[in-house]
């Protein structure tokens, strides 16, 4: 199967590539990004459609995609929540936040691993995974849904009924 780039997307990042003229490989993490964002994940596809436009071996960029925590090669939910986990956050209950926000949303956490570190509830509607520190020690937990900052969350129902 071969990944379907939408021509305006495709512009993009063959503009983004011009701005590494001593290597296109260098321009590895910024196509990944612009794929990213429009389709939630790095299939497989994306990695050998990024290999292709790079003129690269598929494994030189599957090295970057599993090398970076922030990338993901599994589609989320509708709206993907990052759980901080680091000192400050879990002093402050971030573990009890997920929990929480997995029983809530009706998210089962049990398959999750260092590979893949996302799950995904049974409609699609939420997925979640810890995040390394997201700079807001002081106002811990907190979390991201898609790009929305929250902090200090205590109320996971206020919070979901956001992104309803």
């Amino acid at each position: 199967m071969t990944l379907d780039v939408p021509a305006e997307l495709e512009k993009e990042i063959d503009e983004r590539i011009t701005h590494y003229p001593v290597s296109k490989r260098s321009a590895v993490l910024p196509v990944l990004h612009h794929l990213q964002h429009h389709f939630g994940y790095i299939s497989n596809e994306a990695v050998e459609w990024t290999a292709a436009k790079l003129e690269l071996e598929p494994i030189k960029v599957l090295e970057v995609v599993t090398f970076y925590p922030g990338f993901r090669q599994t589609a989320p939910g509708k709206y993907h929540i990052r759980v901080c986990r680091t000192l400050s956050c879990a002093m402050a209950g971030s573990y009890e936040l997920m929990e929480s926000i997995c029983e809530k949303a009706g998210i089962d956490r049990s398959g999750v691993t260092h590979h893949d570190p996302i799950a995904v509830s049974a409609d699609g509607k939420y997925s979640i995974e810890f995040a390394e520190c997201l700079a807001s020690c002081g106002t811990g937990p907190v979390c991201l849904v898609d790009d929305d900052f929250h902090e200090k969350v205590e109320d996971v129902d206020a919070l979901l009924k956001q992104y309803q």
